[in-house]
C-alpha cells in the first residue's frame, strides 16, 4: 500500500503506564509530519512498548551477584573475564552463572540474556 507523502504519519503508541503514555504523547505532539492517534485508531504504524510489569517476572528471584553476572554476560564477558572483573574465582563465575541458566530457564549464555532482556530485567 502506498501511502501519500504530503499526508501526515498516522502513529499510535501502546504503553501500559499511562505516565509514560502522557510523557511520550507531549514529546511527539509538535513533531511536524507526524499526526498521534488512539490505539485501536487507523495508524500507519503502531509502536508498542514494553513496560517494566513486576509480575512478570516476580518468580524470578536474582540475587545482587547474580544481576553482576547477568551485566556481564550481557556484554560478552567468559567465565574468567566475570570472574576478575568481580573479584572472584572462575568456579564462583561458573557456578553464578549456572544459577542465571537455571532460574532463566535458559539453555545457554545468550539465551539468558535474551531471557532477561524480555523479562524486563535487564535493559539492552
Amino acid at each position: 500500500m502506498k501511502h501519500d507523502s504530503s499526508a501526515p504519519l498516522r502513529l499510535a503508541i501502546e504503553v501500559g503506564d499511562p505516565e509514560i503514555a502522557d510523557r511520550l504523547a507531549a514529546i511527539l505532539a509538535d513533531v511536524p509530519g507526524l499526526e498521534l492517534v488512539a490505539p485501536g485508531e487507523a495508524a500507519d504504524a503502531v509502536v508498542v512498548v514494553a513496560g517494566r510489569d513486576e509480575s512478570e517476572n516476580g518468580d524470578i528471584s536474582l540475587t545482587p551477584r547474580e544481576l553482576e553476572v547477568l551485566t556481564l554476560l550481557a556484554e560478552g564477558a567468559s567465565n574468567k573475564m566475570i570472574a576478575h572483573r568481580l573479584g572472584i574465582s572462575v568456579h564462583t563465575a561458573k557456578f553464578h552463572v549456572r544459577s542465571l541458566l537455571d532460574k532463566l530457564d535458559a539453555v545457554g549464555r545468550t539465551d539468558a540474556v535474551a531471557h532477561a532482556a524480555r523479562l524486563g530485567i535487564i535493559v539492552l
